[in-house]
């Protein structure tokens, strides 16, 4: 595995559908992206998409296998972050259209044997309306998470800071909810979020890590690139380890107006920590 790690290492790209590159992500054209992302050594990618189904899984896997790369996770942030539509929209036609989007992104990753991940889309409350608007997002996400594992697929949901979401902030939030879904879930851990929520990520990693398919990784404070000698890392390894975690980690975090830079960065800093002894 990359950087001496025992986890498939991934790096955030945006897919081919949506309009722009996403922040926290490569900021490349999806095959620019995975070559970039190839040379430097990682394993795979996280794709975020906006608008995309089953039929798009052979093209999807073509452009990142071509470069050597695997797909490891099918992401939809974009559906929020560019076509502003969520799950409590107080619009019925709104909602329809962000499950209709996000069904078709399990089913893509259905195709493609990865598991899909639910974050911001889930969306914000308005006053007077939260109790209906958190029925809407829970009914949504119980229909998203059994169309997943019909297609092959698994829903990770992703803990949020309250900045992105007025819904499952915390892993303990989020695992409630999915102990009482009827398919199977499981969490997406950022360190981002959890910081924002005062959550220690090496404690959550530790005590979550066999329901976590996917550890998002960032540089404290300012949501960067990782940085060499981060003392967070090596404690974070020794968590995932301890806890049994068999998923992987991505880098998900600002571009720095560089992305080959940065991710360069990224992976020498996860290279400098995994030689660190346990």
């Amino acid at each position: 595995m990359t950087a001496g790690l025992p986890w498939p290492l991934a790096y955030t790209v945006t897919g081919d559908d949506c309009s722009a590159p996403m922040p926290l992500g490569y900021a490349a054209p999806l095959a620019e992206a995975v070559d970039h992302l190839a040379e430097l050594g990682y394993d795979g990618v996280e794709v975020q998409v906006r608008d995309s189904g089953a039929a798009n899984a052979e093209a999807l896997a073509r452009t990142v296998e071509k470069a050597g790369l695997k797909v490891l996770g099918i992401g939809t942030g974009p559906v929020a972050a560019q076509d502003r539509l969520t799950l409590t929209d107080p619009s019925p036609d709104v909602r329809r259209h962000a499950l209709f989007c996000l069904l078709g992104a399990a089913r893509l990753a259905g195709e493609l044997g990865v598991p899909v991940t639910l974050g911001q889309t889930r969306g914000t409350f308005l006053p007077g309306l939260e109790d209906m608007q958190r029925l809407w997002a829970e009914r949504a996400v119980q229909h998203l998470a059994e169309e997943a594992a019909g297609c092959g697929s698994r829903l990770l949901l992703e803990p949020q800071s309250r900045a992105n979401t007025l819904l499952w902030h915390t892993p303990a939030e989020a695992l409630t909810f999915i102990d009482a879904l009827d398919a199977p879930a499981g969490l997406v851990l950022d360190t981002h979020h959890l910081d924002a929520e005062d959550v220690d990520a090496a404690v959550a990693v530790a005590d979550h890590a066999r329901v976590t398919g996917c550890l998002q990784l960032a540089a404290p404070s300012t949501r960067g690139p990782l940085t060499i000698g981060d003392p967070r890392l090596p404690t974070l390894f020794s968590a995932l380890h301890t806890g049994g975690f068999t998923g992987w980690l991505t880098l998900e975090h600002t571009q720095d107006g560089d992305s080959r830079k940065a991710a360069a960065r990224s992976w020498t800093a996860l290279t400098d920590a995994a030689a660190v002894p346990s």
